[in-house]
């Protein structure tokens, strides 16, 4: 049973307004948008992908009524109110701006990374701006229930001024096969949950070291495959962001001991916990504080899931974004922000030293 002392670990739902076309039929749109948008009743009125086979037999499961040839026939059906992609990085910017021209579209949800380049990523958010439509990203960790519960004890300044914060991720993902064609692995396409959900609960960075070694595991050419990133926040906050995707040997007979645990330690108080993606279990926090708990540890629960449930949030901010004309909560300016410390950290990598996120310009 859930028992959330109060907290809020999973957005009110706002709007159900606007038709959903989704593009692609991959993993993360079979298993994790389309499931929770049929838990939170958004209307989905059509998809399509590169493949018409492959979207008509995710149509037939999630009971989509219209199935479209090619991404750009998807994009010009006139009864589509949002365009939810699912596409590689390097295709995905050719596809937001067609549908940035397209008059009925309101709204883009684009997966991150956004592209292949910040350059190009500031280039689509100014295409977005001059076109007046609303382009979001899928940062969708920052609706994993844990995290939005310690964003909630952090507004309240139940842990006083924070000291240090830590993300210590040892699991394997699955790494998509387009990624193999790229010169980019664990930073961009794994660290930048890490890195994005840090910047949304501790502000914007001051710098930022980052070192890596390739994983054993991973049999294409790579560099970045074991990341750890040490940054500073304003406040002289220190944070460390782990990714161990080797996390020991995964085979036959072998005991593996996978997890991704946070921590963040503050002057009145401690919050710690785990996210529950590795195990397909929910996502877990306990914090003590001096001035909130008597010092005592408290554990808030639940019963919703990072995947599928967080993106429910994700599409409901679009929504509502929408609906209220505010600015989404996942915006692309704000995704620029993310992709510039991602930036900041293959530049540290390269040149092994900090890297000041002053460096970076995002400026177009």
């Amino acid at each position: 049973m859930s028992d959330t002392n109060g907290f809020t670990p999973d957005p009110p739902i706002r709007s159900r307004d606007y038709r959903i076309g989704c593009i692609g039929a991959g993993m993360i749109m079979a298993e994790c948008h389309l499931a929770a948008y049929r838990q939170a009743g958004f209307p989905v009125v059509a998809i399509a992908s590169r493949t018409r086979s492959k979207a008509e037999a995710v149509a037939r499961r999630w009971d989509i009524p219209t199935v479209h040839d090619t991404p750009e026939a998807h994009i010009a059906d006139e009864t589509v109110d949002i365009v939810d992609l699912a596409f590689p990085p390097d295709q995905q910017p050719a596809l937001i701006r067609k549908a940035l021209q397209a008059p009925h579209i309101k709204a883009i949800l684009a997966q991150k990374p956004l592209a292949l380049s910040l350059e190009e990523a500031i280039a689509l958010r100014d295409e977005a701006a001059r076109a007046g439509k609303i382009l979001s990203v899928n940062q969708n960790m920052r609706y994993d229930q844990s995290m939005r519960v310690l964003k909630q004890i952090l507004d309240r300044g139940d842990l006083g001024d924070v000291v240090m914060a830590t993300i210590e991720m040892r699991a394997i993902p699955h790494w998509q096969g387009f990624l193999e064609g790229y010169d980019r692995l664990t930073l961009a396409n794994m660290s930048v949950h890490h890195l994005d959900v840090l910047r949304f609960l501790l502000g914007e960075p001051e710098e930022i070291t980052t070192v890596s070694r390739v994983d054993p595991r991973t049999a294409f050419a790579h560099k970045d495959g074991i990341t750890v990133s040490t940054m500073k926040f304003p406040g002289n906050v220190l944070a460390v962001s782990m990714e161990d995707v080797w996390a020991g040997p995964r085979e036959e007979g072998f005991d593996s001991d996978n997890y991704i645990k946070w921590r963040v330690e503050g002057t009145a108080g401690v919050a710690q916990g785990t996210i529950g993606w590795p195990h397909g279990k929910p996502s877990t926090l306990s914090y003590a504080s001096k001035t909130a708990t008597a010092g005592k540890w408290v554990t808030p629960s639940w019963e919703t899931m990072w995947f599928p449930q967080a993106f429910i949030g994700v599409m409901e901010q679009l929504q509502y974004a929408i609906k209220s004309g505010e600015a989404p909560a996942l915006s692309v300016a704000d995704n620029v922000r993310t992709m510039a410390l991602v930036e900041a950290g293959y530049r540290s990598m390269a040149n092994g030293r900090a890297v000041k996120l002053t460096e970076i310009s995002i400026q177009s």
